[in-house]
């Protein structure tokens, strides 16, 4: 294996596990603020990622995306939290709240990682210094890509739960229908970036991010200018 793609997935390892992993533990404490006590009854509202992994999702698909990659793609989930929509207080709307709840603890962690990436590069350059800006780096490149990915308006990312919530009643039950073909649209999308990395070293599906990469930039910047 190279040696490159090793220190590649060793840097990114813990940002992609807390990354997927307090994702869905967000929903789950959001579901029982109003009202939902299953993901609760199942010990499922825990900061403890281990709770949330799934081997396929959070491990295996992870690994073997950075592997055929070549370093250049990823992508995973954690155990779905189980959220009983008939439980909530007022269905419809705290369902979105429920759903956003990921999105919005991606982007706070992201904000964390830029703060110990700023309090690292002041201090004195020690031994650990260069691993875990880079780790810092990388946690910030991937809450934000996990936050950009989810709030795409597709069923069933959170981003088209959100606008199922949003939604008068009966355009929201007709976009529920699509939720049905969401798993397809995410495996094409996959097979589209691997194949993409393979042959045009990631320059077509790199070009759609470019905004959100650029976005990046500018906060890991003003975060250190700080």
């Amino acid at each position: 294996m190279d040696v490159t793609l090793v220190q590649t997935i060793a840097i990114y390892a813990l940002p992609v596990l807390f990354a997927i992993t307090l994702h869905e533990a967000a929903h789950g404490y959001v579901a029982r603020h109003f009202g939902d006590l299953t993901a609760h009854a199942q010990g499922r509202i825990s900061l403890n990622p281990i709770r949330h992994v799934d081997i396929a999702g959070t491990v295996m698909v992870p690994l073997v995306l950075l592997l055929l990659s070549g370093g250049k793609f990823v992508f995973g989930w954690a155990k779905p939290v189980p959220v009983n929509y008939s439980a909530l207080r007022k269905p419809k709307q705290h369902m979105a709240w429920v759903a956003a709840a990921g999105p919005a603890v991606n982007l706070a962690m992201a904000v964390a990682w830029a703060f110990l990436l700023k309090s690292v590069i002041e201090l004195p350059r020690g031994y650990f210094s260069l691993p875990i800006s880079q780790m810092a780096v990388a946690g910030i490149v991937v809450n934000m890509a996990v936050m950009a990915i989810n709030l795409l308006p597709i069923l069933p990312l959170d981003g088209g739960r959100i606008l199922v919530g949003l939604l008068p009643r009966r355009l929201a039950w007709q976009f529920s229908k699509t939720e049905r073909w969401g798993g397809y649209v995410l495996l094409a999308f996959i097979i589209v970036s691997l194949v993409d990395s393979w042959m045009f070293n990631g320059r077509y599906v790199g070009s759609v991010f470019a905004p959100l990469e650029h976005l990046i930039d500018k906060a890991i910047r003003a975060v250190v200018a700080l």
